[in-house]
């Protein structure tokens, strides 16, 4: 008799996990120095599973139909881990919020997605208070001891950091439900170049792909250890968590990256890999880091990655992998690997597994090799869309999704990325979309009109830079700088808010009548602004 195929659908990882090697390390602490083990870590998912159900989900149920999404104000913590696991155990969508951002731009994405709660921890539990107060029949629950009584309690008690007494699973209180390739297991938002950011949608099958393709370039062994030092409310950040479930392998959480302490941690640790921006590369090799051999790759991705910090990286035999990705991809794209990086200078490696990369001229006809051109990226770790049918309309083309950065490949496939998204400015690993910035400079009263740009920045690899154009009877003095930064500080999140700000009588434009980027930038640094101070 011919046994019948293993197919979708499926379980959760963790419940997989705790039922294939259920005495394997899943997630260390390294805050509280805590470890469990897969069978350990089914139970926490499981409470969790049955708080959402109970707290969340049943109300969800009665008042909103289908609709299943929660949005996490976290940071890096252990607790995000076990929520995003109680999500897919519960077939719940997961929006994660970036605990940077203001409220008012947290609101917008609140009402946008239309959750059902916000999850917060002590930290931001007034925020998320906030977002409950502007937007209609949001509840906030806490993963701590809530502070206010309009704060509901997610079971803080059995998602503490406390170490659980090993004792046998005794059976879970909520059955997994089945999952499909096809089902929306999270909405990221990412800064699109209209000034909106766009909600990406990203399936359970684009979150497998992205793991199984990422596994076949960079190897996965029993003894691997990945680090996550990086917000998991981005990619870079959770992609680990989800992939170590699947590899069987334990994911380290640091909460708060550190150049000395995360040095420390990658040797006390045996962490064998580690995602980074490369803001967290140079800080590391600042501090005097030198990798310990259990090191196997760091992927450096979130930003380019200069030719000197490359240099730096080959000089300290650092392992390190640039890597370009994307949020609509569920991270990696292509990734290149030491050797291709010491032959081939500045290439970001060849595409993964799976993963098709055109390269297409403006007509959409594929060009040849070392011709440039926009890259197209079709394969199953792509979005099937954004949550704004326009945005996917226009988005994705014959090929697939249009990236609209401009690049090249050779003869082997490997790319070369060339030109930012968009004009995106790319500041410590995080997306700042020049219209958002533009708008709010605006909107003060006494400007007329503003242009923002990306300026070289040794710490950051960019800082956000603007060239302002008074109202006439305003005089562009220090006072109005100073009005400007703190009328930016209530509008926009920290990483976004201008370093530089220079003055103009006008705006350079070409002679179609657009802003002339590269004249803005060219004037910015022949004033000699440096960055302005920003709190």
């Amino acid at each position: 008799m011919t046994p019948a195929p293993v197919d979708w659908p499926t379980r959760d990882p963790i419940a997989h996990r705790a039922a294939a090697t259920p005495q394997r390390t899943a997630l260390l602490d390294i805050e509280t120095d805590a470890a469990w083990s897969f069978r350990e870590f089914d139970r926490r998912v499981d409470r969790a599973a049955s708080a959402l159900e109970s707290t969340v989900l049943e109300r969800s149920d009665a008042e909103r139909g289908d609709s299943q999404r929660i949005g996490v104000l976290m940071d890096t913590r252990p607790e995000f881990a076990t929520l995003f696991f109680a999500a897919m155990r519960t077939g719940t969508t997961v929006v994660p919020l970036n605990v940077r951002e203001t409220t008012g731009e947290l609101i917008g994405k609140a009402e946008r997605t239309d959750i059902t709660a916000v999850v917060c921890e002590r930290a931001t539990e007034a925020a998320a208070l906030e977002i409950a107060a502007e937007t209609e029949s949001v509840d906030v629950r806490s993963v701590d001891e809530p502070t206010d009584d309009r704060t509901g309690s997610l079971l803080s008690s059995e998602l503490s950091d406390a170490a659980e007494t090993d004792r046998e699973l005794d059976g879970r209180s909520v059955e997994p439900v089945p999952l499909e390739r096809d089902d929306t297991q999270l909405l990221m938002f990412t800064s699109g170049t209209s000034g909106e950011p766009k909600g990406v949608q990203l399936t359970v099958g684009n979150l497998v792909a992205s793991a199984t393709a990422s596994a076949f370039r960079l190897g996965v062994l029993p003894s691997d250890r990945w680090l996550c030092c990086l917000p998991m409310y981005h990619m870079g950040g959770l992609a680990p968590v989800l992939r170590s479930a699947l590899y069987g392998t334990p994911v380290v959480i640091q909460r708060e990256f550190g150049g000395e302490s995360t040095a420390r941690v990658l040797e006390e640790y045996d962490i064998t890999g580690v995602s980074l921006v490369p803001t967290m590369c140079k800080r590391l090799l600042e501090a005097g880091w030198e990798p310990a051999d259990a090191l196997r790759f760091v992927l450096l991705g979130g930003a380019p990655a200069s030719s000197e910090l490359l240099e730096r990286c080959r000089t300290a035999d650092v392992p390190v992998h640039p890597t370009y990705g994307m949020t609509e991809t569920a991270s990696q794209i292509a990734t290149a690997t030491p050797a291709e990086i010491d032959a081939h200078d500045g290439t970001v490696g060849q595409p993964l597994l799976f993963t098709d990369v055109s390269v297409v001229d403006e007509t959409g006809t594929t060009v040849g090799p070392d011709e440039e051109g926009e890259l197209v990226v079709s394969g199953p770790t792509v979005t099937p869309g954004y949550l704004d049918e326009a945005n996917t309309a226009s988005a994705f083309g014959e090929r697939g999704l249009h990236t609209g950065d401009v690049g090249y490949r050779d003869a082997d496939g490997r790319l070369w990325i060339l030109n930012r998204r968009s004009d995106r400015i790319v500041t410590g690993g995080e997306n700042v979309d020049p219209g958002a910035v533009v708008a709010v400079l605006r909107s003060h009263p006494r400007v007329a009109d503003a242009a923002v740009v990306g300026l070289t920045d040794e710490e950051w690899g960019e800082r956000v830079a603007a060239l302002v154009v008074p109202n006439p009877e305003i005089d562009s003095d220090g006072r109005l700088e100073r009005s400007l930064l703190a009328h930016c500080d209530d509008r926009l999140a920290g990483f976004k808010r201008p370093k530089t700000i220079g003055f103009a009588d006008e705006l350079p434009r070409t002679a179609s009548g657009t802003v002339d980027r590269d004249a803005v930038r060219d004037r910015l640094l022949e004033d000699g602004n440096d960055p302005a101070e920003s709190s």
